[in-house]
């Protein structure tokens, strides 16, 4: 059989003359349906002149510019491509494949010599050596998408590159052996057709449309069944869930060079709309972010473009894969950024403003929080165990993932190690000599949980070298704190550490506000060390001023996230 069809390939693979010699177009795209080519023509025609949609033999639809000569098509290609105006794989076409012209509306069919596929019969009636006919009008995309299908189906796992060599024939003919038709290994129209609307029938009901918002300066695919647009929150073009169906579409737009790249890519994965799991990744000037849940699945993607950020994302319920994968894939072949950039200052300011909130979309938030501090320098950090009893993911700086590598309840403290390569700024040196009691002490922590982008220094006084008790693990410090700093590093007017603030009670005796105690420097060096831990240490005493202190406190200092 493969015999057969390879050597009617070999007689019947020779070019038709179907449109005048003279004549040629600038092939800028083609789309599976009428309504998406005609939805990018009418896009197209908005920015360029000459626009013009075409049926092709192969069941797809051309956008294209022309009629041009062969020449001034050629030229005006090489402007377009140099100025970025139309996609990098547009071609000069002689129209040879195209038939009804679909754009403008309402115009006449093309004036072109009829095709022999025509001349021999309808696509129902088609012969092997008619189909290996209209085949042959297949420019190169038109073949990597039926690849693709036959790859989508099952049948084909070879490479994307529109060659139709002895995989392809192969993956055709069980094609048609599993639908049930004459196993040839070449395609009909109408197979062509059906393999396509198969691979497309996941699209059905979501209004899939090429949208081109001028504000933002993006022209995308979008589902617009199952979106609408909300509005505009800089950097966001919002399109909000339509329906029961919880889908959401952004359209990233700002000014922008590689440092708010940089930010805009930390700042995203902060938000409750992209999960914490799943990958992330940024270089050349572009990021990827993928954030997965059993509720969500949130893809992203963002590039520089000159001196703006364009992007998408896509936020999408879980469960449904197949459908948001390839949605995406459609999404991001259809990403264009066009001129324009969202306005920062264009977003609407009332009440409803929150700091929980960027752009409208809320921030995630673990469900609490404490402090606590680097101890070595690879980025182990001391907390307290507290912070971290039923949780199901720690954090420390927001979104740095850490385990729980020891804890100790008797003493309450915690080590946390990350899971990625941390290099801090400093870590604790612990203060071996004793301390003069009544000396000036500070408690560094995050007192309201994250909402200050810096730890607070609460300033005190060392009361006693031992607990209420006698107790020879705490020291009992005269200091107002907030329930927010326990695990925070106590430090001596030096920036010595001292101990680690321990929570207060929450049953038992209720002691007065300032009345507070600190895990001691001498129960914990010998924990840390039979933990593994190679915890620095002084002698000396210092007297930093405030804004030396402040700023050492804040080096060594960071935020412990517990989550769900």
């Amino acid at each position: 059989m493969m015999r057969r069809f390879l050597f009617v390939l070999a007689l019947f693979f020779v070019p038709l003359s179907v449109a005048a010699q003279d004549q040629a177009w600038v092939q800028i795209a083609a789309r599976p349906t009428s309504s998406e080519a005609v939805e990018l023509a009418a896009a197209y025609s908005g920015s360029l002149a000459n626009v013009e949609g075409y049926a092709l033999a192969s069941g797809w639809f051309a956008i294209a510019l022309g009629p041009y000569g062969r020449g001034e098509a050629e030229t005006v290609l090489s402007r377009l491509l140099n100025s970025g105006a139309v996609p990098g794989d547009a071609f000069v076409s002689d129209g040879g494949n195209y038939q009804a012209r679909i754009w403008p509306a309402a115009a006449p069919v093309v004036a072109a010599a009829p095709t022999a596929l025509a001349e021999a019969a309808g696509p129902a009636d088609e012969t092997v050596q008619q189909a290996i006919a209209s085949e042959a009008l297949l420019n190169q995309r038109e073949k990597e998408a039926l690849q693709i299908a036959l790859r989508w189906a099952g049948f084909y796992n070879s490479g994307i590159d529109g060659a139709f060599g002895r995989g392809s024939r192969a993956a055709m003919e069980a094609w048609q052996i599993a639908r049930g038709h004459e196993a040839t290994g070449v395609l009909t129209t109408d197979q062509r057709a059906a393999l396509l609307a198969e691979y497309n029938a996941v699209f059905e009901g979501l209004g899939l449309e090429t949208v081109a918002n001028a504000s933002a300066g993006i022209s995308v695919k979008i589902p617009m069944g199952l979106v609408a647009f909300d509005g505009y929150e800089p950097p966001f073009a919002k399109y909000g869930t339509a329906g029961d169906f919880a889908a959401q579409v952004l359209l990233i737009s700002q000014p922008g060079d590689e440092w708010r790249l940089q930010s805009l890519y930390d700042v995203l994965q902060t938000l409750t709309i992209i999960p914490r799991d799943g990958s992330r990744r940024i270089r050349g000037g572009s990021f990827e972010i993928e954030g997965r849940s059993d509720v969500v699945h949130t893809s992203v993607y963002a590039r520089l473009e000159g001196d703006a950020i364009k992007g998408i994302a896509l936020v999408w319920p879980s469960g449904d894969e197949e459908r948001r994968s390839r949605l995406w894939t459609e999404m991001r072949a259809s990403f264009t950024p066009t001129p324009g950039v969202l306005d920062p200052e264009m977003v609407a300011l009332d009440e409803s403003q929150s700091p929980d909130l960027v752009s409208g979309i809320e921030i995630r938030r673990p469900k609490s929080t404490a402090s606590g501090f680097y101890i070595d320098t690879s980025g182990a950090v001391l907390t307290t165990s507290t912070v971290a009893e039923n949780c199901g993911a720690l954090t420390i700086e927001g979104e740095v993932p850490v385990r729980l590598a020891h804890s100790d309840g008797g003493l309450g403290f915690a080590i946390l190690t990350p899971t990625v390569p941390q290099a801090p700024i400093a870590s604790a040196r612990f203060q071996t000599a004793v301390p003069k009691l009544g000396s000036e002490i500070a408690v560094a922590g995050y007192s309201y949980g994250g909402v200050l982008s810096m730890p607070t220094l609460s300033l005190g006084a060392l009361s006693d070298l031992r607990g209420l008790n006698g107790e020879e693990t705490v020291k009992r410090l005269e200091i107002a704190v907030q329930a927010g700093d326990a695990g925070g590093p106590v430090l001596d007017a030096g920036g010595a550490v001292l101990g680690m603030l321990l929570p207060r009670q929450s049953g038992g005796p209720q002691f007065p506000e300032g009345v507070n105690f600190a895990l001691d420097t001498d129960a914990l060096l010998p924990a840390l060390s039979a933990a593994g831990i190679r915890a620095g240490t002084t002698a000396l005493s210092g007297n930093l001023s405030a804004e030396e202190l402040t700023r050492a406190a804040a080096d060594i200092t960071v935020l412990v996230g517990c989550w769900n």
